[in-house]
């Protein structure tokens, strides 16, 4: 992994004005990921203070009534903002959920300690930028088990589980999930219409939602199965296919990310352990796919909470691993997000 490194000039410092701090965070944070590439979250900058929102506007109405998917984002895009201040050498103390009469209100930061940043800290801001979703197979080669302990263990850093589901059987098993889910969700009119506002054509001006070139034109064969969302509806848009091999390849490690409790703040807790969980990875050279269709519908998701994550609650399924194809994603201007 290497240590980032960049100009002097290029950073702000703990000595510079709280606006150009505030403008450095949310810069790093609007990278996060986020469901549909919405970006449902804003900003405010006061003296010494950052304050992030969940944007309601940008909220799926029609898969996440609950909001747990945005708060679930959000929090993705909260543990990206801790990174990019800790960069800095300022240590956030952080509110989540500050103000019961302003429940959209999902944290605030602020910040009087300097302390020196850690390598490791440093190493999870350079991948802020280079982390991108994966929607496809990874390469046969298992990974090593250190690596598989470790990335648990950083999702036990935010106060959740990620359970790595090592059995074949049971990896087949919940790819079915999966596969059910999807065919599910599309054949839902309503909810087919709202994933297509958020898939703009090839071209599109858009600085959100999910371009095609973040996804492949055709499903790539992977072993076991598991269906991703057909964000191209039969358009054939999408990346080319990134080699010539008839053989499937691999799924990756599967894992789900859950927390013993299904509460708001359980919500953007998991969304912090998703984003350390993917920088991490990304800081070893690996790529995660994310995968959200069963937890989507009230029954698989419960189902997935009993046989697959031990009772605690399933909040993301992941799979990852390595591979060379490259995605290319979408963000709004910072100007767009921060007031």
């Amino acid at each position: 992994m290497g240590v980032f490194e960049a100009p002097s000039d290029e950073l702000p410092t703990p000595a510079s004005t709280p606006e150009r701090i505030s403008r450095f965070v949310v810069e790093a944070a609007v990278n996060a990921p986020s469901v549909h590439n919405t970006q449902p979250w804003w900003f405010y900058g006061e003296e010494h203070e950052i304050g992030m929102h969940a944007d309601r506007e940008r909220r799926l109405p029609v898969a996440d009534p609950d909001g747990r998917e945005m708060l679930v984002s959000c929090g993705a895009a909260l543990f990206t903002a801790r990174v990019a201040l800790r960069s800095l050498g300022i240590v956030p103390h952080v509110r989540v959920l500050p103000d019961p009469d302003l429940p959209d209100l999902v944290a605030r930061i602020t910040w009087s300690e300097v302390r020196q940043s850690a390598d490791y800290e440093r190493e999870l801001y350079a991948e802020i930028r280079r982390r991108r979703t994966h929607r496809g197979g990874f390469d046969t080669e298992p990974l090593p088990a250190g690596i598989l302990t470790a990335v648990a263990s950083e999702a036990a850093k935010e106060q959740a589980t990620l359970r790595i589901l090592s059995d074949e059987a049971e990896r087949k098993a919940l790819g079915a999930v999966v596969d059910a889910a999807d065919f599910a969700l599309r054949q839902d009119r309503a909810r087919a219409r709202e994933e297509a506002s958020w898939a703009p054509p090839p071209g599109s001006k858009r600085r959100d939602g999910v371009p095609a070139t973040a996804y492949p034109a055709r499903p790539e064969r992977i072993e076991p199965h598991f269906a991703g969302r057909d964000f191209a509806r039969g358009h054939g848009w999408g990346l080319p296919p990134g080699g010539q091999s008839r053989l499937p390849r691999s799924a990756g490690v599967v894992a789900l990310l859950a927390t013993g409790a299904d509460r708001p703040d359980d919500w953007i807790g998991a969304g912090r352990a998703l984003q350390r969980v993917l920088l991490f990875l990304s800081a070893c050279g690996l790529s995660a796919a994310l995968h959200s269709q069963p937890l989507e519908i009230v029954q698989l998701r419960d189902f997935i909470r009993l046989h697959f994550a031990g009772g605690a609650h399933p909040q993301m399924l992941l799979r990852f691993g390595a591979t060379e194809q490259d995605a290319v994603s979408v963000r709004r201007p910072v100007d767009d997000a921060l007031l």
